[in-house]
């Protein structure tokens, strides 16, 4: 079998909110929408946001932030740290910029408005 990437979903509690997010500071593309699913272009595969079903949103707490093992990891065209600069100056969480011995890429992670994580990934 031969298989090929096509689309990440996550699961979130507010639509509107992440797409607004990824659409304004990624600069991704929407391709599909209606009110509980978004479909974004993100280059080599697809974003789909999809909204938590009701029944499991009524027993999470105000203010929650999920807690995943998922991190969608975007490859940028610009100096990482002017772009962490820039996420950082729009109040977005973000780690610091690292790198590892022999790898040629910088490194630096952040988290969406709900708690997914992301990393930016610039060529050295």
């Amino acid at each position: 079998m031969n298989a090929q990437l096509g689309t990440i979903i996550l699961y979130v509690k507010n639509v509107q909110l992440l797409r607004n997010f990824y659409v304004q500071h990624f600069n991704l593309k929407v391709i599909e929408e209606d009110p509980i699913w978004i479909l974004l272009d993100a280059g080599g595969a697809h974003i789909g946001l999809h909204k938590i079903g009701d029944q499991y949103l009524e027993k999470m707490e105000a203010g929650h932030l999920f807690d995943n093992n998922t991190k969608l990891v975007f490859e940028i065209d610009i100096d990482i740290k002017s772009a962490r600069n820039e996420l950082v100056s729009k109040n977005i969480q973000m780690r610091e910029i690292k790198t590892f011995e022999n790898y040629p890429f910088w490194l630096c992670d952040g988290t969406d408005p709900e708690g997914n994580v992301f990393q930016l990934k610039s060529k050295k």
